[in-house]
């Protein structure tokens, strides 16, 4: 049998093709995400310490990290940087009392701590606890906790004791998302860091964990052709960006209530207008100018055009020294008051230098607290400096349950129209007013208090 020699040709290319497309197709099928070993199970080859005195090794298929007592936090660093990646990897503590994480797009500087250095960046957190925040986002050396999980509760109980835990951590573009063995836990959207190392951290311990393990395997990372994975969109979203409204909070349902340029949407509480003096909005930040300190006697306070029934609220404020302020919701303006109008308040106060922090019962005056009705968690943790942004939530669902948030931690909770909340407004300032915080819909509300007090990324969402 004769074969024309064209026709040979045609034909063994036609099977290289075959062969070579058949390969891809199974490389693609074994690799489908491309992803890149991080670590070699071997040895430290592409990694570094930086700080502490942990020590790093290599076990079977693992790097371990051994905690040391008198050590400050320990890091094993990529001697690499990455911007936009998917990080995945398994982790296990030996110590339910300790803490370890992951650092991504973070930095070091050498002349920090007198020289000892400082690693500082954005950290996914592994916390075996009874605080359960695995998984939330801290900014190690910086702003600290960036999304504490009592924004996301659910993902408390994903985290495994005494189990390797798997964790995927998303970095791409000015967003971090992550997830505990499958389980969406943190979303961050945040403008620092376009690139950095990535770190294994041993933290600082007590001296009775001294010898105890972290081990880190399965260290593996994509770079290439990411593609994020669905995120719930009733997952709270903490945007650092002043005045942005993302893309993800804008399908989730939440609309800006201050454009960051004018005060479309607000009016006084006195009239139809906006108020001619008091009030100054410049550089994205709305703010309530100096005056006397009295409640009410400059401008006046402003509210929402619109009302709102069940909602979620939050908003970033800026205290001056001794300033005071707050934000007020269910204000039906129907009150007649030569004061601020009528409603449940989100005391905004510098604990310290105000006199109103004294007063009231048991602290139900400081900053974070419903005023004159319940206490604030006394942690101190929540509360930033004054001259600081610091983020305030508030969030009352239709079930008359209302929580509030100081910079992601959770402050209190309590039921609007309760036998509990009756009795504690009965013994308040507010006796006086029927049915006082019940109202099913009402105005939000900025306070002038004659202080000077700075607000942005003011955003809210209704619920159901």
């Amino acid at each position: 049998m004769k074969m024309n020699f064209r026709s040979h040709l045609t034909q063994s290319a036609t099977a290289f093709l075959i062969f070579a497309t058949c390969m891809s197709s199974c490389t693609q099928e074994n690799n489908p995400s491309n992803e890149t070993p991080l670590f070699n199970g071997q040895d430290l080859s592409g990694w570094k310490q930086l700080t502490g005195q942990a020590d790093f090794l290599v076990e079977d298929d693992a790097i371990v990290g051994v905690m040391r007592k008198n050590s400050p936090n320990s890091f094993l660093v990529t001697e690499k940087e990455y911007g936009d990646f998917i990080l995945e990897l398994d982790i296990k503590l030996e110590a339910n009392t300790s803490n370890s994480g992951v650092q991504i797009r973070s930095h070091f500087d050498p002349e920090a701590n007198n020289g000892a250095g400082r690693v500082y960046g954005r950290q996914l957190d592994v916390d075996p606890t009874d605080r359960a925040w695995t998984g939330g986002i801290y900014d190690e050396g910086r702003r600290e906790w960036l999304y504490p999980l009592d924004l996301n509760p659910a993902a408390k109980s994903a985290y495994k004791p005494d189990e390797f835990n798997h964790y995927r951590i998303e970095s791409i573009g000015n967003q971090t998302r992550t997830w505990v063995n499958g389980v969406p836990a943190a979303y961050v959207i945040d403008s620092l860091d376009s690139s950095g190392f990535i770190a294994l951290q041993v933290h600082s311990i007590p001296d009775s964990l001294d010898g105890k393990r972290v081990f880190f395997k399965n260290i593996q990372i994509q770079t290439e052709n990411l593609e994020p994975q669905d995120f719930p969109s009733d997952i709270y979203i903490v945007n650092t960006n002043a005045n942005d409204l993302s893309d993800a909070e804008s399908k989730a349902g939440y609309a800006l209530l201050f454009d960051g340029k004018t005060a479309k949407g607000w009016r006084s509480a006195k009239g139809p207008e906006f108020p001619a003096q008091g009030w100054h909005i410049d550089n994205g930040v709305i703010e309530v100018l100096k005056a006397d300190g009295g409640e009410s006697t400059n401008g006046g306070d402003i509210v929402t055009e619109n009302q709102y029934g069940a909602f979620d609220l939050s908003f970033e404020f800026k205290l001056t020294p001794g300033a005071n302020s707050g934000i007020k919701y269910y204000v039906t303006l129907d009150e007649q008051t030569d004061g601020s109008a009528i409603g449940p308040e989100y005391q905004i106060l510098d604990d310290d230098l105000h006199p109103d922090a004294k007063l009231g019962k048991d602290g139900n005056r400081t900053l974070a607290s419903l005023y004159d009705l319940i206490t604030s968690d006394r942690n101190p943790r929540p509360r930033l400096p004054i001259g600081e942004w610091n983020r305030g939530r508030i969030v009352s669902t239709s079930d008359n349950q209302v929580t509030y948030f100081l910079n992601g931690f959770k402050m209190l909770e309590f039921e609007r129209g309760s036998e509990a909340f009756r009795n504690l407004v009965a013994g308040s300032k507010y006796k006086d007013w029927t049915n006082f915080g019940e109202a099913e819909r009402g105005h939000i509300l900025i306070q002038d208090h004659g202080d000077a007090v700075a607000f942005r990324s003011i955003k809210i969402k209704e619920l159901d």
